[in-house]
């Protein structure tokens, strides 16, 4: 059990960093359970991978508890009217995507979760980053803060979410994209980022957990323990790094992060392939 649990702890690890950086959580998850595999059954294994991000949005929500909630109570009770705007947003840019899951999904999980459509995409996207953040030099945003993004705006950055059903795409790199490019500042684009994300995945962990069922042996309940409190607590830390590396650096370095992955991916598979 020792061994499961370790290995739960670097799956938790690599979660952690992942799901909120633009370098696709997928495409590391495969890179790992290739060479990490966890002994347990398929289905196990597919709960796992999804419940295991339930960590890294807990962690969004604890730092942004006070913005995420939409009631003030520190003056009396009040509906703060900004935070309720901003879910409606949220609302509205998860719209596409979940229209996408329902037609299009089965038919992506059971012919685009290859290595190969994965590397692509991990390449394809990495280079759009680099584009992107050559058009952005020395160019002041449009909407600089969450608050002012518009729900024009949040239709137009779910538009581009549909994107991330492209396994290897990565959500929250299709997300910052789509905002990059209509005008919204980096650090507002992930924040919106994180918002999406805090009902997506709590919805997908409840429909996995449903599928799967709640009766789970004493090793698989400690194994996803494990890797849901790892990726919780290693979130709080890489979602306050991303958050102070973006704000003057930009995603220059993850377009070239993805680049670099995205080869290792064909030339790994590739050559397991031929052998």
């Amino acid at each position: 059990m020792l061994n499961e649990i370790l290995k739960a702890v670097f799956l938790g690890i690599v979660e952690g960093i992942t799901e909120w950086l633009p370098v696709s959580s997928t495409g590391h998850m495969l890179l790992v359970d290739e060479f990490l595999t966890l002994s347990a059954s398929d289905d196990f294994k597919r709960m796992f991978f999804i419940v295991i991000q339930l960590g890294a949005i807990l962690a969004v929500t604890v730092l942004y508890f006070r913005r995420m909630i939409p009631l003030e109570i520190n003056r009396g009770l009040r509906v703060k009217k900004h935070t309720v705007s901003v879910w409606l947003k949220v609302v509205v840019a998860c719209v596409p995507g979940a229209v996408a899951a329902v037609f299009a999904g089965d038919f992506v999980d059971s012919h685009l979760h290859t290595p190969s459509v994965i590397a692509l995409a991990l390449i394809f996207y990495g280079f759009i980053f680099l584009f992107i953040e050559s058009r952005l030099k020395n160019k002041s945003p449009r909407v600089e803060t969450l608050e002012e993004i518009s729900f024009r705006d949040a239709f137009i950055i779910g538009l581009f979410q549909v994107l991330s059903i492209i396994p290897g795409t990565s959500r929250s790199g299709a997300t910052i994209v789509g905002a990059l490019v209509i005008g919204i500042s980096r650090v507002a684009a992930a924040e919106f980022t994180f918002f999406m994300a805090v009902p997506i995945m709590f919805g997908m962990s409840l429909l996995e957990l449903m599928r799967f069922g709640f009766a789970v042996s004493l090793q698989e309940a400690a194994v996803l323990i494990s890797g849901t409190l790892t990726a919780f607590i290693v979130s709080l830390i890489s979602v306050r790094m991303l958050i102070s590396y973006i704000s003057s650096k930009g995603f220059a370095a993850f377009g070239y992060y993805r680049i670099l992955l995205g080869v290792c991916v064909l030339i790994y598979f590739g050559a397991e392939f031929l052998a």
